[in-house]
């Protein structure tokens, strides 16, 4: 089994500051493409922000300039800094990543629990 906890939402004034953390454990020969999503009040849930093993990271139009995604391979955790952060991000966020369990396995995806992030006007 996979496991991905995610830590780190809470309630933060616009404007400020959030890091979110998703650390992956288990059975894990590989990690590939971790990414966070998110899902506010009544809508689906949208990527935020994805990061390749290799570094190559992708994001919303509307986080760009605002969040900053990186892992650390070493430790199989993804993070999410989340900068001048706007009601409109109010959300729950997941963490998802791509897991190879061992050698002659496929990669599978793998979900976090959600964490809660709250930004008041």
């Amino acid at each position: 089994q996979v496991q991905l906890v995610e830590s780190g939402g809470g309630l933060v004034q616009a404007g400020g500051s959030l890091r979110l953390s998703c650390a992956a454990s288990g059975s894990i020969f590989s990690i590939g493409v971790m990414g966070w999503y998110r899902q506010a009040p009544g809508k689906e849930r949208d990527l935020v922000a994805s990061i390749t093993r290799d570094g190559i990271t992708n994001y919303v139009e509307s986080v760009k300039g605002r969040f900053t995604i990186s892992r650390d391979s070493a430790k199989n955790t993804v993070y999410l800094q989340m900068n001048s952060l706007k009601p409109e991000d109010t959300a729950i966020y997941y963490c998802k990543a791509n897991v190879q369990r061992d050698a002659w396995s496929r990669y599978r995806e793998v979900w976090g629990q959600g964490t809660l992030v709250t930004v008041s006007s």
